[in-house]
C-alpha cells in the first residue's frame, strides 16, 4: 500500500514538472515525422496480464515491423529527435502514466514483450508476480543495452542467450528485498546515471 501511494505521488510530481518539456518534445516529434507523439507497445505485466506501455515515439511509423529490438543508436529507424530522447532516456517519461493507471510501479522488473516472456522458464516467470517498473537493477546494469546489441552479429541471439537471462537474475535479486528504501536507492542511482 505504501509503495502504491509513493508511486502515485512521485508520478504526479514528475508529470507536473515535466509537462513543459513534454509539450516541447511532442512538438519536435510531430515536426520531424508523421505518426503521432506516443508509441504504444503491448508488454506483459503482473500476473501475465498484457498492457500497453507508453513511450515518446523515437522511430519512424511502423518501424517495429522490422524487428522489436533496437540495435544501437545508429539504427536507421530512429528519428533525429529520437536519438536525443533515447540517449537521455526521455522517451521513457510517459510511463509515469502507466504508473498512475496502476499497470506499473516506479521501481520493478522492466516489462517484456510476449515474444520473449514466452521463453521464460518457471523460475523466471516469478518476475511476473510483481508489477513491472520504469527502472530497476537490470536497467542500471544494462543502461547502454542498445549499444551492446548494436555491436553484436546476431542481436536477437545475444539478447535471448545473454542479456535477458542476466537481467532476469538481477530482477530476482530485487525481489529478495523489494523495500521502499531500496526503491529510493535505485531511483537515485537511475537519476545519477541519466545525468552522466
Amino acid at each position: 500500500m505504501l509503495k502504491r501511494i509513493f508511486d502515485i505521488l512521485f508520478s504526479i510530481t514528475v508529470l507536473i514538472f515535466f509537462l513543459p518539456i513534454g509539450i516541447l518534445i511532442a512538438l519536435l516529434i510531430l515536426l520531424e515525422s508523421r505518426g503521432g507523439v506516443f508509441y504504444l507497445q503491448e508488454r506483459i505485466g503482473k500476473n501475465r496480464k498484457p498492457f500497453f506501455l507508453y513511450k515518446f515515439r523515437t522511430m519512424r511509423k511502423n518501424a517495429d515491423k522490422e524487428g522489436r529490438l533496437t540495435v544501437g543508436m545508429k539504427d536507421s529507424r530512429i528519428t533525429k529527435i529520437g536519438y536525443f530522447l533515447r540517449k537521455y532516456k526521455l522517451d521513457e517519461f510517459p510511463q509515469f502514466i502507466n504508473v498512475l493507471k496502476g499497470e506499473m510501479s516506479i521501481v520493478g522488473p522492466r516489462p517484456e514483450v510476449k515474444e520473449f516472456v514466452d521463453l521464460y522458464n518457471e523460475e523466471q516467470l516469478r518476475i511476473l508476480d510483481v508489477k513491472p517498473g520504469i527502472t530497476d537493477l537490470a536497467s542500471l546494469e544494462y543502461f547502454e543495452e542498445n549499444k551492446i546489441l548494436g555491436q553484436a552479429e546476431d542481436p536477437k541471439k545475444i539478447y535471448i542467450e545473454k542479456v535477458m537471462p542476466d537481467k532476469l537474475e538481477l530482477n530476482k535479486k530485487y525481489l529478495e528485498s523489494p523495500t521502499l528504501w531500496n526503491d529510493l536507492k535505485i531511483i537515485w542511482r537511475t537519476f545519477r546515471r541519466m545525468l552522466q
